[in-house]
């Protein structure tokens, strides 16, 4: 990693001249909603702020997840197992609120229960839902987090076309840098596609991560644990060489989760592949990643509409890397600050 040295000013001056700008790839206008049939609808609660976020394909899209970090917090991942049954879920739902966050996703269900949307059974149509949740309430009141009513207010929200990014939804309470004794910052949500021909891969991810964001194309941090005194980041891999002590405040109370999408037609072994690819793009833009206390989490979902490169599993499980990249440094650069962590739009002042 390239070693870097900053100015004495936390905001504006020659820290925030040192600060690289948005990376052309992060520039990009492209959302998981290129993707046709694909809606993303966020609920923020402010009173905290927390929220979640849902990923919506009602008609179904084959679905499989890989959980790389070691505090997980999910729902319905077992079922998403190659050898497991169902194919198809109809919606993914993000959401802060620790454990709590999980309850969000029976107000997923309500919304498409109500549409008569889900696996057939014999005794009705029933939704499949997977979920995932951040650790966030060390943001404002911890009593606060969302429940059913906030994901079908999520689904309610739900729309194709540019999304709103950065501290909305599952990314509200989100933050990062958590490790090396500096001072964290703002994480949120972010999104990106990349298209191949008639092929479009696209990412959402939610980014709350104990380590430093880092531009893949240059190797500097652009977020993270601040130094105490102001003078730029924690290398977090510099201080675990030099520390006497590797203590981690906070075990599992952080993680980066998101899902990555195709119009490519896949069957869900293939699509495990692609979600196990997708982790690079995490690993590449967040150091260090899937650690103890992360919960790191990727779902990856097939449309199947575009059939001109059928099969084609390594092109589309790299495409979803760069997506996931690109996505984290969206979320972190949109994010704005709440009391108590900084934004990276702060240090750009």
């Amino acid at each position: 990693m390239n070693r870097r040295t900053f100015g004495k000013s936390v905001v504006g001056g020659a820290f925030a001249a040192a600060l690289p700008g948005i990376p052309r790839e992060a520039e990009r206008e492209g959302y998981i909603t290129d993707i046709a049939t694909i809606k993303v609808g966020h609920f923020t609660d402010t009173r905290r702020p927390t929220g979640c976020t849902v990923v919506l394909c009602e008609n179904g899209a084959v679905t499989a997840v890989e959980v790389r970090g070691s505090a997980p917090g999910t729902r319905e991942t077992d079922l998403l197992d190659p050898v497991n049954t169902v194919e198809k879920a109809n919606a993914i739902l993000l959401s802060g609120g620790s454990a709590f966050g999980l309850d969000a996703a029976t107000g997923v269900m309500r919304f498409l229960e109500e549409r008569n949307l889900g696996y057939s059974t014999a005794f009705g149509k029933v939704p499949i839902v997977p979920a995932a949740i951040l650790y966030d309430l060390g943001v404002g009141d911890p009593k606060i987090r969302p429940d059913a009513d906030s994901g079908y207010k999520a689904c309610l929200n739900a729309k194709s076309g540019p999304l709103d990014e950065g501290s909305v939804g599952a990314g509200a309470g989100a933050t990062i840098g958590k490790m090396g004794g500096g001072n964290p910052m703002k994480g949120g949500i972010g999104t990106a596609s990349i298209t191949a021909g008639s092929v479009i891969v696209g990412a959402i991810v939610a980014v709350n991560c104990v380590g430093n964001i880092i531009d893949p194309k240059t190797g500097q941090i652009i977020a993270g644990a601040r130094k105490k005194d102001g003078t730029g980041f924690v290398d977090i891999i510099e201080w675990y060489r030099n520390s006497t002590s590797v203590a981690v405040g906070g075990s599992g109370t952080n993680t980066t989760i998101g899902v990555v999408a195709t119009n490519a037609a896949f069957n869900k072994t293939q699509m495990k592949k692609i979600a196990e690819m997708a982790h690079d793009g995490m690993a590449r833009a967040i150091n260090p990643t899937h650690t103890p206390s992360d919960g790191d989490t990727l779902f990856a979902m097939s449309t199947g509409a575009a059939t001109d490169r059928p099969g084609n599993v390594g092109m589309v499980g790299a495409l979803a890397a760069e997506a996931v990249s690109q996505a984290i440094l969206r979320a972190v650069m949109k994010a704005t600050s709440v009391p108590g962590f900084s934004s990276y739009l702060d240090l750009k002042k």
